[in-house]
């Protein structure tokens, strides 16, 4: 909580596939329980990459958590279990519904620390909610960027690749993958399929 304020708040990591949001989200999560703060940790039902019920990342960084649907009353059912808890972090906001920016601001209402990760830009490169939502209310946000896969410079872009060719543009929005599915690029080197 701000020593000054005595107030919650939330912290946004964005970014594309493979730019180090999982990885800094365990990092924070390390350091408040390190401080020793309470500290509880949340992820989508639709996300399994890592084990049902762990928070990983593509190097191999793991965390514990309960795992939560994606939207409806049974997702706020989740803050039964929070229990004193001082720190709040949710991965992969991406698959969940809006509902989450109204979680996350009622989390930070009740004076808790709220870390939440997830990609702000679907493999179209089109907003991909509720990040963006979640970006303007927070207190703190960080955009981390990859590497594009092509030429070498920043990536902010996903893209997704079906057999190895670029995706077409009506493909599904969710598809859970890792790097069999996805590359980071930059704006220059990201495509998709068109009509």
């Amino acid at each position: 909580m701000h020593a000054i304020t005595n107030s919650g708040w939330i912290e946004v990591i964005s970014g594309s596939m493979f730019s180090g949001k999982t990885e800094e989200l365990l990092r924070r999560l390390r350091r408040a329980e390190i401080a020793g703060q309470e500290v509880a940790a949340f992820k989508p039902e639709l996300d399994d990459r890592y084990g049902e019920t762990t928070v990983g990342s593509h190097v191999g960084r793991q965390w514990e958590a309960t795992v939560i649907p994606a939207e409806g009353e049974e997702m706020w059912d989740a803050l039964d279990a929070l229990n004193g808890h001082e720190v709040v972090a949710i991965d992969e906001a991406n698959f969940f519904s809006n509902e989450l920016v109204e979680l996350c601001e009622h989390l930070a209402d009740e004076g808790r620390r709220v870390l939440v990760s997830g990609t702000d830009q679907t493999y179209r490169g089109e907003a991909f909610e509720p990040l963006p939502q979640l970006m303007a209310v927070a207190e703190y946000v960080d955009k981390l960027q990859a590497i594009c896969s092509i030429c070498g410079e920043p990536a902010t872009r996903n893209q997704r690749l079906i057999d190895g060719e670029p995706a077409h543009e009506n493909d599904p929005t969710y598809l859970v993958g890792a790097e069999e599915s996805y590359e980071a690029r930059c704006r220059n080197c990201h495509t998709f399929r068109r009509g």
